[in-house]
């Protein structure tokens, strides 16, 4: 018997049709669990409900490189598995998103470039198949700035993705078809990796909740690299919880030998328990908090002053409910000193890529050398960029310079590390962009504040902190997002804290364009989702560096 008609015979042997289709929008962990385990709705229901979402919205936002092939026969495996009361992991049935810069050796790793669309890992990354041991479907993968260089979400592969809240702007990024996808109800949770904002940003941008882990925390094997130093990975969520959860089963890796970064996490420290953290009692009563007063743009613009009203509408909610700020003014906290100074990534991206193009298990015709790549003319580089991938195709970690850097690098940490010792902080605060994410074809993501936790590998929070006001372009407002930064290994505190402040101001609310309930459809096979590579903006040329 065929693995569908034997599902075919399950549902109707415990009556489960289709009656009212289950809703997935703003659907959590909980509310799939609670579906499925109380028979309202069924694996294969779940996840066609979400691909009916990507079917009818996704060319409005161009959020989605392509759809996994595997995703109907998996779901019905999971509802036999329920049949034969044979249910395990925490993510059991929950349809999932990876930025497509995360090695899947049933789909293909692009980056978003046209020189990889052939690129074929024949091993998944270490954190997505500890994802879907969880018993998570990936469901498919999404755009991001190509092979994650910068915040507007533009690929030669995957075109350009748009802002649900806002078409005429971008979703931030790197990782923002994993934001606008997620905001759009196209899956529970997503990934996404950070080199600079790369997690924080499309959260910001698009009302969810991401986390930059302390380095190491997470082993990065199996991601398209950029900076050793600098780069992570994490996962973005509309709600606190199903971010911890995500976060814990990640974290599950453990020290990985594939990334020796890895070997830092303490033996008593806890990579279990993150859940407990946010469900366990507490409040905002006594908690300082750091203001990091220069990580604002004071100047009264259309652009800037939503953000400083949002932020300090949060502040002054946040001081309501018990916790002290704490002014922070050190000239140290300025985000453009600190990527002009400390930024490592053009040292060490050709090193780091040629690796990763060169390994054994990357098969399809694919590049062996970052040289080759920007040889090919199948590339997008953004103008603003082009002097910054010219440098890093002639630099290495061994220029002077680099070593300079990393120093410099040490005493940024250990003076952090000494403002949360002298002033007795819990966390630092402050908005994770000083102006509303850009417009499409701006010249680049700018205002971000993410540096800081970049170079000294700090743990950090993105929480939605409010909106702009309502326009004709943005219906419900343009999100803004806050970030909270910790001590290295406080990703429990971090939560925590996260789940306090959106009990204080529970702001997140759907995009106006994607809102609308969509009756899924009876799938014989997934769908095939071409990207829109047409919708670039003329001012980013591909093949041009």
């Amino acid at each position: 018997m065929r693995l569908r008609d034997a599902f075919s015979l399950l549902t109707f042997v415990l009556g489960r049709g289709r009656g009212g289709a289950f809703d997935v929008r703003e659907a959590s962990i909980e509310t799939i669990h609670n579906g499925l385990f109380s028979g309202i709705t069924t694996c294969r229901e779940v996840v066609e409900s979400f691909v009916a979402r990507v079917v009818l919205y996704n060319p409005s936002i161009n959020a989605i490189i392509t759809l996994n092939p595997n995703i109907l026969s998996l779901a019905d495996e999971k509802d036999l598995a329920i049949a034969a009361g044979n249910v395990t992991g925490a993510l059991f049935c929950v349809p999932i998103l990876l930025k497509d810069n995360y090695d899947t050796s049933d789909m293909r790793t692009t980056g978003g470039c046209l020189d990889l669309q052939n690129s074929q890992p024949t091993t998944d990354a270490p954190s997505a198949a500890a994802l879907e041991s969880a018993g998570a479907i990936i469901l498919g993968k999404t755009n991001l700035h190509e092979l994650a260089l910068e915040g507007l979400s533009v690929s030669s592969l995957g075109g350009q993705t748009l802002n649900p809240y806002d078409t005429t702007r971008t979703p931030g990024g790197s990782s923002g078809g994993t934001g606008a996808a997620i905001a759009a109800s196209f899956a529970v949770l997503g990934t996404g990796s950070d080199t600079v904002n790369s997690l924080r940003s499309p959260a910001s941008a698009n009302s969810l909740f991401s986390i930059r882990p302390t380095r190491g925390l997470l082993s990065r094997a199996g991601i398209i690299p950029i900076s050793y130093t600098q780069d992570a990975i994490g996962p973005i969520a509309r709600n606190v919880r199903d971010l911890a959860v995500a976060l814990e089963i990640m974290a599950s890796v453990g020290y990985d030998k594939s990334d020796n970064a890895t070997a830092l996490i303490p033996a008593n420290c806890p990579r279990t328990g993150y859940v407990a953290a946010i469900e366990s009692a507490g409040s905002l009563k006594g908690v300082r908090l750091g203001l990091v007063e220069g990580f604002f743009n004071q100047t009264n613009s259309n652009e800037t002053s939503p953000v400083n009203d949002v932020i300090s509408a949060m502040v002054s909610s946040l001081r309501l409910a018990g916790a002290t700020i704490v002014q922070v003014d050190s000239p140290m906290f300025n985000s453009t000193s600190i990527l002009n100074e400390y930024d490592t990534q053009r040292f060490e991206y050709r090193q780091e890529m040629d690796q990763y193009l060169q390994r054994p298990s990357l098969q399809g015709p694919h590049p062996s050398t970052l040289n080759e790549l920007y040889n090919s003319k199948d590339y997008l580089v953004i103008p603003s960029q082009y002097y910054y991938v010219n440098t890093a195709l002639v630099s290495s970690t061994s220029n002077s310079t680099y070593a300079i850097r990393k120093l410099g690098i040490e005493n940024l940490t250990l003076a952090l590390q000494s403002t949360f010792k002298d002033r007795k902080l819990d966390a630092l605060i402050y908005p994770e962009q000083t102006n509303l994410v850009v417009k499409i074809g701006s010249a680049s993501q700018s205002g971000r504040n993410g540096i800081l936790a970049a170079v000294t590998g700090s743990p950090v929070v993105t929480v939605p902190a409010g909106f702009s006001a309502k326009t004709a372009d943005a219906p419900k407002g343009i999100p803004i997002g806050m970030e909270i930064l910790g001590m290295p290994w406080s990703e429990s505190r971090l939560l925590n804290l996260a789940k306090l402040v959106s009990e204080v101001r529970n702001v997140r609310r759907m995009p106006a364009l994607t809102e609308r309930f969509v009756e899924p459809k009876v799938l014989e096979a997934v769908p095939s989702i071409v990207p829109n590579a047409a919708n670039i903006p003329a001012v980013y040329p591909v093949g041009t560096l």
